[in-house]
């Protein structure tokens, strides 16, 4: 892959983490436009490569409050690790449940098929960017409406030291786990959103948000590691798998999303915190009537599918 298009990847990738707007679907369409597969292992470990630099970049820019907030004491610590864990069980339990389902229904009759392969179905981004619109729009609405009693209560109560609820962990931590299969599902958006529908407020919801990915972000790059191995063992000579050099670009890409990720996150941080939480529910329903036009002009224009796109043929015409 050529050098400048893992930069454009990169960047792309790093603009749009912090936002509530999934950085994937961004990144998948990108790669769309640019005539990439998203849905090789290759375009998937660069993907999972280029949210690892972005997650160096969240750690970097937001230490200093999780110190304050999760780091302050023992037990300030122990709040929060009790949470997280609580939360990144259900995550790995519905999402892997889910992503078992969906492999064997969708998937039926496909040999070697994985859930990988619907990551490059621009007619299932578009309703999960829809999705997620709404779930923020709901939330965002809803912060509006109790704004005023919300801050009174915040400038009395609020303590740096304290993390979400168990409750709200849990569901933060369960419809992480459903964001997991579907690009488009904005994870920080439907978990922040989530946690603000079941009364955090958005600051505490978003910190416990980003570090949830923190913990969740080693473990999906080593699947996908794993995952452009075993391909590479069992690549034909008419499919090559480029390991080394594969691992080598999605490095390179990791660096330049860490960089346009501390870039993005300075800033938005101040627009961020002006309570236009809604906006961001408005740009997805705008972004997946985008995507939607995108995939109707691809199935209008695209040549036939190479002999290495033959599980997603299969799938689309099933």
């Amino acid at each position: 892959m050529p050098i400048y298009k893992v930069i454009l990847l990169a960047i792309v990738q790093g603009l749009a983490e912090l936002l509530p707007v999934s950085s994937s679907a961004h990144v998948v369409v990108a790669e769309k436009l640019m005539h990439l597969d998203p849905t090789s292992p290759e375009m998937t470990l660069l993907l999972v490569m280029l949210h690892t630099g972005t997650m160096f970049a969240v750690i970097v820019y937001f230490w200093r409050q999780w110190k304050r907030t999760y780091f302050a004491s023992s037990d300030a610590f122990q709040r929060f690790a009790i949470r997280g864990i609580w939360a990144t069980i259900l995550t790995g339990v519905l999402g892997l449940a889910l992503q078992k389902v969906i492999e064997k229904t969708a998937f039926r009759g496909v040999p070697h098929a994985e859930i990988e392969q619907l990551f490059g179905r621009l007619d299932l981004i578009a309703p999960a960017l829809l999705a997620v619109g709404v779930l923020i729009l709901i939330a965002g609405l809803r912060e509006r409406s109790v704004e005023r009693a919300a801050a009174g209560r915040l400038g009395e109560t609020e303590d740096l030291r304290t993390t979400v609820t168990m409750r709200q962990a849990g569901w933060i931590g369960a419809v992480q786990g459903l964001a997991l299969p579907f690009r488009g599902f904005s994870r920080s958006g439907s978990t922040i959103s989530v946690g603000m529908l079941t009364g955090a407020a958005r600051e505490r919801a978003e910190r416990f948000s980003f570090a949830l990915a923190v913990i969740l972000t080693p473990a999906v790059v080593g699947r996908e590691a794993l995952r452009l191995v075993k391909a590479s063992h069992e690549a034909t000579t008419a499919c090559p798998v480029d390991l080394h050099g594969s691992v080598l670009v999605s490095v390179l890409g990791m660096v330049f999303s860490f960089l346009a990720g501390l870039v993005a996150l300075r800033w938005l941080s101040s627009w961020l915190e002006q309570g236009r939480w809604w906006l961001f529910g408005v740009y997805c329903l705008l972004a997946a009537g985008f995507v939607f036009g995108v995939h109707r002009y691809e199935d209008g224009t695209a040549p036939p599918s190479p002999p290495c796109s033959v599980l997603e043929s299969s799938i689309r015409s099933s």
